[in-house]
């Protein structure tokens, strides 16, 4: 589904990514895991058609189509969804708007019909209680006053309406209480099938408890120096990274 061969990538002449390596296939999770400025978030960024970065070497093929070559509305219409360590707050726009508008976006590119209001309307509903998402927020401004697990559940609400083939989840655990951890990743497990995968980046192994990942990779000075199986995790969280730095001496800043 996804091969990232030698990606190489720089903002503001700042080399960030130093040779990333990666394949993803159909129906796998993996995580990424690994110090702050590593390169995590810039993988992401770059996987979604974000502008700012420059890209120095390597390819990115996603289903047979050269990714690196796409604007973000087409990698988004090509079934890439990215949930936002940070969601933005879109004042003005209601909710139900932005998601009836992404969904037929979705539906028109895949040949198929686009949903009226009504048929949309049953769909959201639906799919509400899967987030434990009350309908008075589809008729609020895009996470406008929203609570931080309130947000990250609107994305994942978002997630599941779009049914992304490659789900990139960036740091969406980072500040939720384990109320809404549960709900967020009981949330993602409802979006996989034989012909999806995820890419869950993350600092913290207790999301990895809830989605387990086929595999787990260390990505450390913007390259992705250890993989592994969910146990790699587990080291992780008991010693850090500082022994993934000291057996990687040859990568430096």
């Amino acid at each position: 589904m996804l091969k990232i061969k030698n990606l190489h990538a720089s903002i503001d002449s700042k080399e960030i990514l130093r040779g990333i390596n990666l394949t993803i296939n159909a129906n796998e999770v993996h995580a990424i895991m690994g110090p702050n400025g590593g390169g995590k978030s810039t993988l992401s960024n770059i996987l979604t058609g974000r502008d700012g970065y420059t890209i120095t070497q390597g390819e990115v093929i996603y289903k047979n189509k050269n990714l690196l070559a796409l604007k973000a509305e087409e990698i988004a219409r090509q079934g890439i969804f990215l949930a936002f360590q940070y969601p933005t707050e879109i004042p003005g726009v209601s909710n139900i708007y932005l998601l009836k508008a992404a969904l037929n976006a979705i539906r028109k590119h895949r040949g198929l019909d686009e949903l009226d209001a009504m048929d949309f309307l049953n769909l959201v509903r639906s799919k509400l209680n899967l987030v434990k998402m009350d309908e008075a927020f589809l008729n609020r401004g895009v996470n406008e006053g929203f609570s931080g697990g309130e947000k990250k559940r609107n994305e994942i609400l978002q997630m599941i309406l779009l049914e992304p083939s490659l789900a990139i989840l960036d740091e969406t655990d980072s500040g939720l209480d384990i109320d809404s951890l549960r709900i967020i990743s009981d949330g993602v497990k409802t979006i996989r099938s034989t012909d999806r995968s995820i890419l869950l980046i993350t600092h913290y192994q207790r999301l990895l408890d809830y989605i387990v990942p086929d595999f787990v990779h260390v990505l450390s000075h913007g390259q992705i120096v250890r993989s592994g199986d969910k146990e790699l995790a587990k080291e992780l969280e008991k010693t850090g990274y500082s022994w993934i730095d000291r057996e990687n001496r040859n990568v430096t800043l």
